[in-house]
C-alpha cells in the first residue's frame, strides 16, 4: 500500500456535544484534535444566558487542560429582545443560537413549539448578523421528519433573507437541494451520515451505538451527502454531532440518541476522502468552507493524518464514565500522527 498523508490546517467541528461534569472531562480531550468546535447548548438545564454560557466555556477550557482548541459557544434559542441579543453578542466566545423544536431530541423540551413566537427575535438576529443553527425535524413519522421540516427552512430563508441559517446534521438528499435554492442557507453533516443507513442501525441485530437523531436514512440519501462532501460544496461543513452518552444509557430500553465519533472523526474522514480520490477537498470540508461563511479565524493548529491503521478502543473510561465510540474494537485505515 502506498504511503499517504495529509496535513490539515485548523480543522473545525461545526457541531459538537461535550456534556458537562465528569463526562465533559472524559470527552473534551478526545475531541481536541480539532482547532475548535461549535458547542451545543442542550445541557440540563439548557444554556440560555451569557452567564451560563461563560460558565460552561470555563468548564470546557478546564477539561481541555491547555489544548489549542477554541469552543465557539451557542445559546439555546428562546424569544429574546434586542437588549438580550446585544448582551449575548458582547459575551466572549459567543457564536450563535441553536433552535430546537420542542421535545425533538435530547434535552430539548424547552425548545420552540410555535415559530410565529420567534418572529421578532429572528428579525433582530437578521439585523444584528447573529447565526441561527437549527435542528430541523418535525414530530411526524421518524423517516419523514427532516423532509417535513424543509418547508420551515424555506419559510425562514425567505422571510429572513439576510439571516445566516444553518441546517444542522442534514440526513437527506432533499435537504441538500435547499443549498442550491437559497444563498443564505448552509448545512452541516456528520461522519455517520456519510457512512451508514437505517439498515446498519436496525436491519439486523440492533446496534444502539449507531442510533442518533436525526436517524440515518436511505442509501440514496447517504450517497448524495457523501458526494456533496467529497465535491467540496462551499456551504456544506463537517459537524460531527458527536454526542456521548454513558454506556448504560445506550445499551438500555429507551436508548439515548447519539453517536460518539470525536476520537475517530478526522482519521475516518481522511480514509473516506482518500478512498474516493478526493483528499484535496478535505481541508475545505473540515475548515475552509466554514471559515469563509462565518468569517472565522481559528487558532493555528496543524494535524497530520497518515494511512496507518488506528485501533479504536472498545470503550473510553475515566472519571467514572464509560463511553463507546463508533468503530469500537475495530481498526480504521488512517490515524493521527502524534
Amino acid at each position: 500500500m502506498r504511503a499517504m498523508e495529509i496535513t490539515l490546517n485548523s480543522p473545525l467541528d461545526m457541531h459538537l456535544h461535550l456534556r458537562d461534569g465528569d463526562m465533559l472531562k472524559l470527552t473534551a480531550p478526545l475531541s481536541a484534535d480539532f482547532a475548535g468546535a461549535v458547542i451545543m447548548p442542550n445541557l440540563v438545564p439548557p444554556v440560555t444566558t451569557p452567564e451560563m454560557m461563560q460558565g460552561y466555556a470555563a468548564h470546557i477550557e478546564a477539561a481541555l487542560d491547555g489544548a489549542a482548541f477554541t469552543p465557539y459557544m451557542t445559546l439555546f434559542f428562546t424569544a429574546l429582545g434586542e437588549k438580550e441579543l446585544l448582551a449575548a453578542m458582547e459575551a466572549p466566545g459567543f457564536f450563535g443560537f441553536k433552535l430546537y423544536p420542542a421535545g425533538i431530541t435530547t434535552n430539548s423540551e424547552g425548545g420552540v413549539s410555535d415559530m410565529a413566537q420567534a418572529d421578532t427575535t429572528l428579525h433582530l438576529m437578521e439585523e444584528l448578523g447573529i447565526p441561527l443553527l437549527v435542528h430541523g425535524e418535525s414530530h411526524g413519522f421518524v423517516m419523514d421528519r427532516e423532509q417535513e421540516f424543509l418547508a420551515v427552512y424555506r419559510h425562514l430563508a425567505t422571510r429572513y433573507p439576510k439571516l445566516k441559517l444553518s441546517m444542522e446534521h442534514i440526513t437527506t438528499a432533499a435537504a441538500l437541494k435547499l443549498l442550491d435554492e437559497f444563498p443564505n442557507i448552509c448545512a452541516t453533516v456528520t461522519l455517520q451520515h456519510l457512512i451508514i443507513t437505517l439498515d446498519d442501525v436496525a436491519g439486523g441485530a440492533l446496534r444502539p451505538h449507531l442510533f442518533c437523531k436525526p436517524i440515518a436514512k436511505r442509501p440514496e440519501d447517504r450517497d448524495a451527502l457523501l458526494q456533496a462532501a467529497l465535491s467540496g460544496h462551499p456551504r456544506l461543513f463537517f459537524g460531527s454531532d458527536s454526542a456521548p452518552h454513558p454506556r448504560c444509557r445506550k445499551e438500555a430500553c429507551g436508548c439515548a440518541a447519539g453517536v460518539f465519533t470525536g476520537p475517530v472523526a478526522l482519521p475516518k474522514l481522511a480514509e473516506i476522502f482518500a478512498t474516493h480520490g478526493a483528499l484535496e477537498n478535505l481541508q475545505a470540508f473540515v475548515s475552509d468552507n466554514a471559515c469563509k461563511w462565518y468569517g472565522l479565524a481559528p487558532v493555528q493548529k496543524q494535524i497530520t493524518l497518515r494511512n496507518t491503521p488506528m485501533s479504536v478502543p472498545a470503550a473510553y473510561r475515566s472519571y467514572g464514565q464509560e463511553v463507546v465510540p463508533m468503530y469500537a474494537g475495530e481498526s480504521i485505515g488512517w490515524s493521527v500522527v502524534r
